[in-house]
């Protein structure tokens, strides 16, 4: 596991896309998974300018995304703060955006009348493009990866999960609350890759910012392997693993706590 601490948000967002930007480049048909979140819109702009300046081409990228909510859909017909699913998100922040072919990008069904089946298809889908090259991650408050939630089996595949009230209340905050919906149109359930698919990947990229993720980083990436902190998972991640940080975010890393006495 390689670990990179930038000096703050913006940063970190530009490292993160020279690394994706660089994938793409070597390898212009490329399986990227994706992620959404506030975390990583930073390197998506960053992306986007690459795109404009005309140094990226996506033409032949494939994508496929960690994770949706359940029981909402995607509606163009709404204002982008009224439609709060993850594919509109990325619809909004990065696909209409750049030259991704639609038949490229794959998204998880919320409204999949069979979860099960839809699951199974996701992950036959994966294989048929040959697997994730790439695989972009953020961390969630709890130590959630994509949405496996804390308690999510290290050998889990993509399947619907119930989300932790931690979960909901972090994401109500995030988006929810802004746009005016209220907590009652919270989703409850998701369908998410599980850790066991997102080991599978080639390489993945892991972006955390802020100072209140400072202790699950910790947990994540020094301490033990446990099904209570899910993305300590990528420990055992058998290809290369990158962790990209802003300095609140590292601020309890025993290692770079040491590193900073030694430069006082």
């Amino acid at each position: 596991m390689e670990l990179i601490i930038e000096k703050n948000y913006a940063y970190m967002s530009r490292k993160a896309a020279k690394i994706i930007a660089g994938e793409v480049k070597r390898n212009p048909g490329c399986v990227l998974g994706l992620a959404t979140g506030s975390t990583p819109l930073g390197t998506y702009r960053q992306l986007i300018k690459e795109y404009e300046k005309g140094m990226l081409d996506f033409s032949q990228v494939q994508t496929f995304n960690l994770d949706e909510y359940c029981g909402i859909a995607m509606d163009l017909s709404k204002p982008y703060q009224q439609d709060q699913t993850y594919a509109r998100f990325m619809h909004e922040e990065l696909f209409k955006h750049i030259n991704l072919a639609p038949e490229h990008i794959h998204i998880p069904r919320g409204l999949a009348e069979d979860a099960e089946q839809h699951s199974i298809g996701y992950e036959q889908a994966i294989k048929d493009a040959g697997g994730i090259d790439l695989q972009l991650l953020g961390l969630g408050g709890n130590g959630h990866l994509a949405f496996n939630e804390p308690g999510s089996s290290l050998a889990s595949r993509t399947r619907r999960i119930s989300l932790a009230q931690k979960t909901i209340d972090d994401n109500y905050e995030k988006f929810y609350k802004n746009a005016g919906i209220g907590k009652e149109h919270m989703p409850q359930s998701a369908i998410t890759m599980g850790i066991g698919t997102i080991l599978e990947t080639q390489k993945a990229l892991m972006l955390v910012s802020g100072k209140s993720k400072a202790a699950i980083v910790k947990e994540a990436v020094e301490g033990c392997i446990t099904a209570r902190v899910p993305a300590s998972a990528l420990q055992l991640h058998p290809g290369r693993v990158t962790v990209i940080l802003d300095q609140e975010a590292a601020s309890q890393l025993t290692w770079s706590l040491d590193l900073a006495k030694q430069s006082n």
